[in-house]
Order: structure tokens, then C-alpha cells, then sequence
């Protein structure tokens, strides 16, 4: 199994004896553990590429088409990296910041593991079913006026649009001191935006633990009921497994069709005709 007992066992520990808090907005939750992402793509089948012992953490998909990289010590602001070559030749990119939550995340990695949804996709549909203000035809906004998600155009190089997500601290008019940021290329699929601002949208709170770090104090925090450690590790391993079984039934649909070649004649065939 790509996630060993022991780390299943580390996880379990860590979030059973925790003192646990809803926390929302959720895009104001802070990093959190960010083995949602890791450990989800362990289990669809993506290995560790980077030094084992290294703080930077690096992943490739099973097919060397995509590479994550996790990089605490990196100089910019972005410490979560996606790289995509897929077999059509058309690349992309996405990056990610600090304090991005991890189940916001996920919610982008795990749509890479599964198959594109069958409706076209459009992001800003689903930040307005989520209640969020559509301020344009390429803006959107939260009701607290601290989450931006913009596809935008530049007006430099007449580049396709691309987009862009902030969150950053309330002022009037405008965007003030930036929390973390996420961006992604023009070539970036439609549905993988979805899924990160479908993530990102929902009024649903993340759990963080007591004095686990948020992302701005002005995050609404409520005592929540503690999972036994079975229950944590039980809701880890049926997401999992779920992950896995996307990424093999993906695998068995990318891989071509064959034909089985009729046997040639054995020497009793043979000899039966003459």
C-alpha cells in the first residue's frame, strides 16, 4: 500500500488528540495538514521523487505526466507547485500559497486523479450557487470581501486569460495586504478550477486543532466534537480508497483497447482436417 501503517498510525495520532474547532471561513482556515493532498496521491499512485530527507517534497503521477512540489523553505510565496505535461503536448501550470488550506487543495488533486466531469465546467457558476457576489463577467467575491477569484487577461502581451485567486485583508475599494494567493495558467483544465473554487466556496467549516495556526484572525472558531482515533483514521482510509480505485479505474480507461489474435491451429486441428 503506497500510505504505510505507520504513517496512517502518525495521522490518526495527530487528529484524535487534538482539541477541535470548526473553523470558517474556510478559505480563512489556515494551511492544515497537508497529508490530504500528499497522502491522497500516494494512494492514487504517485511516488516521492525528491530526497527523503529533504523538508522539500516532490511527487510524480504513475505516467511522469505530473509533478507536485511542496517547498516550506521557498523564497516566493508560493509553496505548492503543480506541473502538468500531458501526452497532447499542451502544458500547464499552477502554484499555490502558504496558507492555502490543504482540503482546498485536495479538492483540485483529487479532481486530477478522477475523470473530467461530463458537463462543461465553469467556475464562476458555482462561486454564485455558493452565495458569492458576481461583481463581472470575470470577478467574483465573498460576502466578507476577503476571497477574489478573477480570470483575467493581460493587457500587456494580449495572453489568454488565466486565472486568479486571492485572499487577502479587507479595504474599501480594494484588496489590502495579501494572505495566500493561487494561480493557474491559461492551458489549466476548466474542471480542476472548479473543484479548487467548488473547495474553496463551500460553507462547510474545516476542523483545525487548538492553537493550530489560521490564516487571519478574523476566522469564526466553535468547539467541535473529538474523533475517537478509529473515526479519524476510518474517515482517512475510506477517502483513500476511494482515491485508489478512481485512479485505477482512470488507468484501465487510458490504456488501449486490444484484440485477441485467434490461436493458430494446433497439430490435432490439423490433422483432423486432412
Amino acid at each position: 500500500m503506497p500510505v504505510s501503517e505507520r504513517q496512517l498510525e502518525a495521522f490518526a495520532d495527530t487528529h484524535a488528540w487534538r482539541i477541535p474547532f470548526d473553523t470558517s471561513p474556510r478559505y480563512l482556515a489556515g494551511p492544515g495538514d497537508g497529508r490530504h493532498v500528499t497522502h491522497g496521491l500516494a494512494a492514487a499512485g504517485w511516488i516521492r521523487t525528491s530526497d527523503p530527507l529533504s523538508p522539500e517534497i516532490v511527487l510524480t503521477s504513475p505516467d511522469r505526466r505530473y509533478r507536485l512540489q511542496f517547498d516550506p523553505q521557498s523564497a516566493t510565496s508560493a509553496w505548492w507547485r503543480l506541473w502538468a505535461e500531458p501526452t497532447d503536448g499542451t502544458s500547464w501550470y499552477a502554484e499555490f500559497g502558504e496558507l492555502v488550506p490543504a482540503e482546498i487543495l485536495a479538492g483540485l488533486t483529487d479532481a486530477l486523479i478522477g475523470p473530467p466531469p461530463s458537463e462543461q465546467p465553469n467556475p464562476f457558476r458555482s462561486l454564485g450557487w455558493a452565495g458569492w457576489v458576481i461583481e463581472a463577467q470575470n470577478s467574483a467575491v465573498s460576502l466578507d470581501g476577503m476571497c477574489h477569484v478573477e480570470l483575467r487577461t493581460s493587457r500587456v502581451n494580449g495572453s489568454a486569460p488565466h486565472w486568479h485567486i486571492e485572499t487577502a485583508e479587507p479595504l474599501a475599494g480594494r484588496l489590502g495586504a495579501q494572505i495566500w494567493h493561487a494561480s493557474f495558467d491559461e492551458h489549466t483544465p476548466a474542471h480542476l478550477v472548479e473543484a479548487f473554487v467548488t473547495a474553496l466556496a463551500s460553507p462547510a467549516p474545516l476542523q483545525r486543532g487548538m492553537y493550530q495556526r489560521i490564516a487571519h484572525h478574523s476566522a469564526v472558531q466553535k468547539p467541535s466534537h473529538p474523533p475517537t482515533r478509529q473515526k479519524a483514521l476510518d474517515a482517512h482510509t475510506t477517502r483513500l480508497d476511494a482515491l485508489r480505485t478512481q485512479a485505477r479505474a482512470a488507468r484501465r480507461r487510458q490504456q488501449p483497447a486490444t484484440t485477441t489474435a485467434p490461436a493458430p491451429p494446433t497439430s490435432t486441428s490439423s490433422a483432423l482436417r486432412r
